[in-house]
């Protein structure tokens, strides 16, 4: 997920001008200050994460009738 948001950050043209390259090289996707080890976590696996492109999702099937 890490390097997935890194990738998204230095994709977005926004950023082009106001990184270094000494900062481009300092990045890394191990970085843990939003993980909570001992914490609460709460996973809403009703949703997907908007990361670069909405990822059309197919509609409800019908019920097969029976």
């Amino acid at each position: 997920m890490n390097t997935l948001m890194i990738q998204y950050m230095l994709a977005n043209p926004e950023w082009a001008d106001v990184l270094t390259d000494e900062d481009k090289r300092a990045l890394t996707p191990l970085f843990w200050m939003h993980i909570q080890p001992y914490g609460e976590v709460r996973l809403t696996m009703g949703s997907r994460l908007q990361l670069a492109h909405p990822v059309p999702q197919d509609p409800d099937p019908e019920p097969a009738a029976g």
